[in-house]
């Protein structure tokens, strides 16, 4: 065992006994990102290239600073991104949310579907559709200029239209023409916030985790957004808590124009994501 291998192992135990939930990956990934090499070439680096910022960079990681802030990206389906303090970082339960979006879009009898991802953050969702639908037409939405800052960088040359604005009013010169929106919400209710990991609650931007006493203020305003720009026939889809499965689907009621509102659940067969058809005249 070289000497970086032996400090990756001493600095899992060290992130293990922090509470941090995957140690021995982070441990890893702070290796590989401090000394420039894959996760797979650790063992290639000679003792004497050992670099002792490595444990500066354990030490963010064991006060509970999320892994993506340290090293600067996240990694979503297919994307590298830039994320850093100011923009929710991507999780991966959202891509099996995406992966259901895209399936969505590319069944439908559409040449070149027309999408909006509301509640954009570091474009992670806009840019997976983009990439993967490729004759797709991509509009993200964010409010926060503390995220824009991150969606500019990772939207730059890349076939996504960026708009800053609420969810709730954007995009009015797109009414009725959308075949799917999108959206990761916050959802979280404010009466769990101290139930919320560290790395969530004290580094993601409170805009983007926490919507009213239920969590389900803001996916009700885009119940509304979604039904005034989908077409007849288009689909909405929006992320939710997993305790929120019994909940969500209800907001997207016949009453209010809209047909299968269903739940599905993540690749931990919890339920992750709803989903509804805006009715046919």
């Amino acid at each position: 065992m070289n000497l970086l291998l032996a400090e990756v192992a001493q600095a899992t135990q060290r992130l293990a006994d922090a509470g941090v939930p995957s140690p021995r990956n982070d441990a890893e990934e702070l290796a590989a990102y401090v000394h420039q090499v894959k996760r797979g070439a650790l063992h290639t680096v000679k003792d004497s290239d050992f670099d002792a910022r490595y444990w500066e960079a354990i030490a963010r990681r064991e006060a509970r600073e999320p892994l993506q802030h340290i090293t600067g990206l996240a990694y979503f389906r297919y994307l590298e991104l830039q994320v850093g303090p100011g923009v929710f970082v991507p999780r991966p339960e959202t891509e099996s949310v995406v992966g259901w979006a895209i399936d969505a879009v590319r069944a439908m009898d559409v040449v070149e579907p027309l999408v909006v991802d509301l509640c954009s953050g570091s474009g992670a969702i806009a840019l997976a559709l983009a990439q993967e639908v490729p004759r797709s037409t991509v509009h993200a939405v964010e409010l926060s200029e503390d995220a824009l800052v991150w969606t500019r960088k990772n939207v730059e040359d890349s076939r996504v239209h960026l708009h800053q604005g609420d969810a709730f009013g954007a995009l009015p010169e797109l009414d009725g023409q959308v075949d799917l929106v999108i959206s990761n919400p916050p959802y979280i209710p404010l009466t769990e916030w101290e139930y919320v990991a560290p790395e969530a609650r004290d580094h993601d931007p409170q805009m983007a985790l926490f919507s009213g006493e239920d969590g389900l203020d803001t996916i009700r305003g885009i119940e509304r957004t979604a039904h005034r720009l989908l077409r007849p026939g288009g689909i909405v889809v929006v992320e939710h808590a997993d305790t929120q499965g019994g909940q969500v689907p209800w907001i997207f009621t016949e009453e209010k124009g809209w047909a299968d509102a269903a739940d599905h659940p993540d690749l931990n067969n919890r339920p992750r994501f709803a989903t509804a058809r805006k009715a046919l005249p």
